[in-house]
């Protein structure tokens, strides 16, 4: 059997694992793009930090464990799938057979249509490419501006904060965080962040960018110009597939897949940043870029594509976020909804914030600052669908009681 993943990320290595161990004697062969060992992309922040050096980014750290597993390492792009011969056709021109293929691309920065948004000195924080750049240009005491306050630009502003970047964030939503917190929360960690040091502009938006002689000149809509000597674009990311055009692949957002991972193509998976998988709990479909979905997703993916059965219920959308040291976290329906009832505890002064979301008898989302204490147990309510009975009046009371609440009703649930 003649396996071919596209795409060497954290999705791709897990998967390749994955089928080496369910098939001794398959043909294996991994595909990645760029020069460098299979890394983690979310270790980037912490290379720029000075925490790790380069091959502490690596997926996987001991030398020629590829290899010692006969997992065929190629390193070209994919330009087109041809289904119909199942063939991967590669930039330079050569083809590669498969009978199982793993579309595991990942994401890719988008690029916003900003006049000169391809000036040196514009950078993204997405390879180890660029994190050299950043590296290179970002010192104590430079001036930064980075467009989007967004969950990967939080955790990239981080990295330049602990550099001594003169830092200034210009997110166009009105809060930080605006696709994993509500406003109470996205306003909790501005003010963190103020206090900080660092400069938050919410609701405001880039309109140009001009070089000069001693600097990036940068204009936000409502006139201000701020000069600047690096500019990090980190205004969020899209699904790489303009390559499946022509593939006979369902595409909406990202590859649309069902529970085993399996795309609208027979023998033709998709799993990480690039599935489109039906979310748990609300039926919608998401596309939901975090690494530990992306490693069960392969997982699943790769046990199918050796002939075993497995299934996912569905995408779990959960993140927790350090931000200059303030842990947030989102779980589930955060939003809310129709016929949905909340419950809400704040103490701005101490930066702490608990906001359950319930339906029926059972809680459906949650965002929570600064009640790390708690991250596990909703999880668990949430995910596990626990019916919370006569609790749920009780945590609309007091959300503070999760624990009890979970140890009443969760357990018991569980046996």
């Amino acid at each position: 059997m003649r396996h071919v993943i596209i795409g060497n990320g954290p999705a791709g290595v897990v998967a390749a694992e994955t089928l080496r161990s369910a098939d001794a004697q398959a043909d294996i062969t991994l595909i990645g793009d760029e020069p460098e060992p299979p890394y983690s992309r979310m270790a980037i922040p912490y290379l720029l930090m000075g925490r790790i050096g380069e091959a502490g980014t690596y997926l996987r750290k001991e030398a020629g464990h590829f290899e010692r597993l006969k997992i065929r390492m190629l390193r070209g792009r994919v330009e087109a799938i041809d289904s119909g011969r199942h063939e991967v056709c590669l930039a330079d021109g050569s083809t590669l057979p498969f009978d199982r293929l793993l579309v595991a691309t990942g994401s890719q920065p988008q690029q916003p249509a900003i006049p000169g948004i391809g000036s040196a000195g514009v950078l993204a924080c997405w390879t180890l490419a660029d994190a050299r750049a950043i590296a290179a240009r970002v010192a104590a005491g430079a001036r930064v501006l980075q467009m989007g306050a967004g969950f990967i630009g939080c955790i990239i502003m981080e990295a330049l904060a602990e550099r001594g970047a003169r830092l200034t964030v210009v997110e166009m939503g009105n809060r930080m965080v605006p696709r994993m917190l509500d406003e109470v929360a996205g306003d909790l960690i501005r003010r963190w962040c103020l206090g900080k040091g660092v400069e938050v502009l919410a609701g405001r938006r880039v309109e140009a960018i001009e070089p000069s002689a001693q600097a990036l000149l940068v204009r936000l809509d409502n006139g201000r110009t701020l000069p600047v000597d690096t500019l990090i674009n980190a205004t969020g990311v899209r699904p790489n597939v303009a390559f499946l055009a022509g593939s006979g692949i369902a595409v909406d957002t990202g590859v649309l897949v069902d529970e085993t991972m399996q795309t609208s193509v027979a023998g033709i998976y998709a799993a990480g940043d690039v599935a489109e998988a039906v979310e748990f709990g609300s039926g919608r479909r998401v596309v939901n870029a975090i690494q530990p979905d992306a490693v069960e997703q392969a997982r699943t993916a790769a046990l199918n594509m050796a002939g075993q059965k497995a299934s996912l219920p569905g995408t779990f959308v959960f993140n927790v976020l350090d931000t200059l040291g303030l842990v947030s976290a989102s779980f589930g329906q955060w939003e809310s909804g129709p016929g949905c009832e909340t419950a809400q505890l704040l103490d701005a002064t101490e930066y702490r914030y608990l906001r359950l979301v319930f339906a029926d008898d059972r809680l459906v989302g949650a965002n929570s600052i600064g009640h790390t204490e708690h991250i596990g147990v909703l999880r668990g309510l949430i995910q596990g669908r626990v019916r919370l009975g006569e609790w749920k009046a009780r945590l609309l009371a007091n959300p503070l009681l999760l624990s009890e609440a979970y140890l009443a009703r969760g357990l018991a649930a569980a046996r």
